[in-house]
């Protein structure tokens, strides 16, 4: 609302404009997250097949990586974005932008990594990620070491520089493009330092499953901005441990996961040929 002066008019000014266009940045990131949503929800239709499923081709795997990582991190890197958009707000609207490239190029690097690790078993060790031949233990004991890790230092560390947007991005600050792009890449470092095992819960227990891509993402939302940070690093290991003691002992009784060898149609052998 403005207020009129004698002779002149008085706006809002630069700094209401400033936090407009925070506020759009924020909504657009959790937009964006929205349709990577909708379209991932979209791709992985009927592709579930539970714990080691199937990744497809390269290039398919890497774009629903992709478009999967801006669903699930974009709502909890936003306030990050939005701070560093506030101490660039005078240099260029690009910075914000490059930002979360890098941090997406990160995930993406990740992600390729991932691909790497997976065709390596099914060349060296087979069928051995097979639910009836090593592939439910090896799920079980992923999630267990992923539970242990939630209490380890270097979760610790990881997750503090998430948690923490302003001490980040003043012990990693860079000016110009390139260095809003290294700025990016290196929180999202340390956010695949936070939810790596995450990740490889997310494999162990169906990478192409809607339901467990949410709870996931839940989890790592949670863990980054309730306000009782060992609250939530002990619940998501407490979570965590019971998954992949169940996983080992009864599988069955987990909600929402898909069993190998149920008799699902095998789409994702007909989307990767």
């Amino acid at each position: 609302m403005s207020v009129r002066a004698p002779g002149r008019e008085v706006g809002p000014g630069p700094a209401f404009a400033a936090v407009r266009v925070r506020l759009g940045l924020v909504a657009a990131l959790v937009v964006v997250a929205g349709v990577g949503w909708w379209w991932t929800a979209r791709q992985m239709h009927g592709m579930d097949e539970g714990p080691w499923t199937g990744l497809g081709t390269l290039g398919w795997f890497l774009v629903i990586w992709v478009v999967m990582m801006a669903a699930m991190m974009f709502p909890s890197v936003a306030p990050t974005v939005a701070l560093y958009s506030r101490m660039t707000r005078r240099r260029s609207a690009l910075l914000p932008l490059l930002f979360t490239g890098g941090y997406l190029v990160t995930w993406a690097a990740a992600g390729l990594a991932a691909f790497a690790l997976a065709a390596a078993l099914e060349r060296v060790g087979g069928d051995v990620l097979a639910w009836e031949h090593g592939g439910r233990w090896v799920a079980g004991v992923t999630v267990l070491v992923a539970a242990v890790y939630e209490l380890t230092p270097l979760k610790e560390v990881c997750l503090g520089k998430c948690r923490s947007p302003l001490g980040f991005l003043l012990g990693a600050w860079r000016d110009g493009r390139w260095g809003a792009l290294r700025m990016g890449a290196k929180h999202g470092a340390w956010c695949v330092g936070c939810c790596w095992a995450l990740m490889a819960s997310l494999f162990a227990l169906g990478v192409m499953s809607v339901t467990w891509m949410a709870v996931v993402a839940g989890v790592i939302a949670v863990e980054k901005t309730l306000p009782w940070r060992r609250a939530a690093t002990y619940g998501t290991a407490a979570l965590l441990l019971v998954l992949g003691v169940l996983l080992l002992a009864a599988p069955d009784t987990i909600p929402a996961l898909t069993v190998p060898g149920t008799g699902q149609v095998d789409e994702m052998e007909q989307m990767g040929s």
